[in-house]
């Protein structure tokens, strides 16, 4: 089965357990597809709040990237835990989409630079929680309650900014993690909105990819050099590190016992997260390439 006919590059994939679609961005568009029987394409969305039955761009084979007038490049696409709303993030702004009906009902506003990634939760009254990273070094937090319209300011700005953009975000619990292009990492307490801890040079280039191990306390980075590093979520402390990838590492996707790495070098790797605490993963077809431990 393949999910075809985006004109250019895939830059982000969501999968949702409850409706069984599948969300894929490329450029301006969003695809939505229904894989229950066959990869159909039932809807496409587009960054301005544009909704269109079916597959628009299946008959383009034009492969220069270009951006109709009116639009933005998506640059991150996220759901909330229901699976009733979309959050896409497209020039300084994310637009909201209630995926009942395919509508799109507003935006999340206030970044001075286009917004990189976002992460969303959803916190115990019922509201959704969305993180947004962005150009301009600064991390928003956005309340957003189901039926809300129009444009939504942010409900805090996280200070000190890092000191350049934001690549990354990623959320444990009453933990936020963020990285940026600056080369650090930070830990935000999400409850009191406060810095907790940051490694200023945790990587040697643009920190462009965090990932959760789930059931153990370990944080996963991926850079720009394609390095690998694992940290101890409570005391920051490095666990390990590796040469993941020739080229950037662009996403970083975890279960209970494998890490996946996406990367510029068109290979998604597979690793086997064994004892993950202490720095041990290896490639998955090839067990003696574990992970030094520091």
């Amino acid at each position: 089965m393949s999910l075809g006919g985006h004109p250019n590059n895939v830059v982000s994939i969501k999968y949702c357990n409850y409706t069984s679609l599948v969300f894929t961005v490329s450029t301006s568009y969003i695809k939505v597809w229904d894989i229950r029987d066959s990869a159909k394409c039932v809807r496409t969305l587009t960054s301005s709040g544009q909704a269109m039955p079916g597959d628009v761009c299946s008959g383009s084979t034009n492969r220069t990237v270009t951006i109709p007038a009116g639009e933005n490049q998506i640059n991150q696409i996220a759901l909330n835990p229901t699976g009733t709303f979309l959050y896409a993030a497209a020039g300084n702004s994310v637009r909201m989409w209630d995926l009942k009906r395919f509508q799109s009902t507003g935006k999340l506003t206030g970044h001075l630079g286009p917004v990189m990634c976002l992460t969303v939760d959803r916190i115990s009254n019922g509201q959704d929680l969305i993180v947004t990273g962005s150009k301009d070094h600064y991390i928003k937090m956005f309340d957003v309650t189901e039926g809300a319209l129009g444009s939504v300011s942010p409900t805090h700005n996280f200070e000190p900014p890092h000191y350049d953009g934001i690549e990354a975000l990623a959320i444990t619990g009453d933990n936020l993690f963020s990285g940026s292009r600056d080369n650090g990492i930070k830990k935000w307490d999400l409850a009191q909105k406060d810095l907790l801890q940051q490694v200023p040079n945790a990587h040697k280039d643009w920190v462009c990819a965090l990932g959760l191990v789930p059931g153990a306390p370990v944080l996963l980075s991926g850079c720009r050099g394609g390095t690998l590093k694992l940290w101890n979520v409570d005391t920051f402390a490095p666990i390990g590190e590796m040469k993941g990838h020739d080229s950037p590492i662009n996403a970083i996707c975890t279960n209970s016992s494998q890490i996946f790495t996406a990367s510029d070098d068109r290979t998604v790797r597979i690793w086997k997260a064994r004892n993950v605490i202490d720095g041990q993963i290896s490639d998955a077809g090839d067990a003696s390439e574990d992970l030094a431990s520091n």
